[in-house]
């Protein structure tokens, strides 16, 4: 036991970049296109692969996996995915920072633990959620000069 909690970090890690593969390489299926753009499906007739940009990537040609094409989309869609990424992790520390205090059974130095543990989960959750309202609002701003 006391291998796992002291490896715990490592332990998460690891399997987040382990599971990490499956849910980024699964193949979309589904509509074309909602947005009414040209797009290409497999060539094969097969459902999978969904194209936007309308490229065939079957013609030896490197097509863009993301559907923005300026940099502010590009960004957005990063600070997107970090909130989409980051809000479970977040959960999972308070919930691990409550295990703490839970733990500590009136140790003080187990309290100070827990008490440091739940600090830092609660400003890196302020830093995340900070870095998405100052990103939309430089964005508003910028484009409604």
């Amino acid at each position: 036991m006391k291998l796992v909690r002291k490896n715990l970090f490592i332990i998460i890690i690891f399997a987040f970049l382990t599971c990490t593969p499956i849910f980024v390489l699964a193949q979309q299926s589904g509509t074309i296109n909602p947005g009414g753009q040209s797009g290409v499906i497999n060539p094969g007739g097969q459902t999978g692969i969904i194209n936007p940009g309308g490229c065939n990537p079957g013609a030896g040609k490197i097509c863009n996996p993301i559907s923005e094409n300026t940099i502010q989309g590009f960004i957005a869609h990063i600070l997107e995915e970090g909130i989409k990424l980051g809000m479970p992790l977040i959960a999972l520390a308070i919930i691990y920072s409550g295990f703490l205090f839970v733990a500590a059974r009136g140790n003080p130095e187990s309290l100070k633990k827990a008490k440091s543990a739940l600090l830092y989960t609660l400003i890196g959750a302020g830093i995340l959620l900070g870095a998405w309202s100052i990103a939309k609002v430089i964005s508003e701003t910028v484009l409604s000069l």
